[in-house]
């Protein structure tokens, strides 16, 4: 079987957290097609924050690609490529929340858009969590903070309004646990 081959890249755009390049491809027919490739340069982590209660916290902010606000799991880029992920989602769990875990688990390793992007995100439970202080925002941060049930999630998501794709597997994984 005949596969597509890529036989040039371009770097067309060099930003802050991602690259986008121009990808040469030959079709398996022998055709040339131009394609669009976007590097996540660092990755990323997520956090399932699972309080006593069994609640799940989530952020609410502003999203310029959607233009809109959107409900999710915290999450953020790691600082390096030599970052631990789970370093990550501590950070991110204590910034965008005010909390921190006692016990932690890995429960999914993501490629959020397969078709053009090589972005990842680990995906963490976090749990028997205690509130430790304030919310540590990036100046350019408005993050709300709100508590749901999983049953509350399923059906945000089964009626569209919850769509991020970290946040919608985070929350099946964890209603499969």
């Amino acid at each position: 079987m005949k596969h597509v081959e890529r036989v040039n890249r371009t770097l067309a755009h060099a930003g802050s957290i991602v690259d986008v390049y121009q990808d040469e491809m030959v079709l398996p027919d022998g055709r040339h097609e131009m394609w669009d490739f976007v590097s996540h340069r660092m990755g990323a982590a997520a956090v399932l924050p699972v309080l006593p209660d069994g609640r799940i916290l989530l952020v609410h902010q502003f999203r310029p690609a959607l233009d809109r606000m959107t409900w999710e799991v915290p999450a953020g880029a790691r600082d390096s490529k030599e970052e631990e992920t789970m370093v990550c989602a501590k950070r991110e769990l204590r910034e965008e929340t005010g909390y921190e875990a006692g016990e932690w688990k890995q429960m999914l390793s993501l490629k959020t858009t397969v078709a053009f992007c090589d972005e990842f995100i680990d995906v963490y439970l976090a749990t028997n969590l205690v509130k430790v202080g304030e919310q540590v925002l990036d100046e350019a941060e408005a993050i709300e903070l709100k508590a749901f049930t999983l049953e509350e999630l399923k059906t945000e998501i089964f009626e569209g309004r919850i769509q991020d794709s970290k946040t919608v597997s985070a929350i099946l994984a964890y209603a499969c646990l």
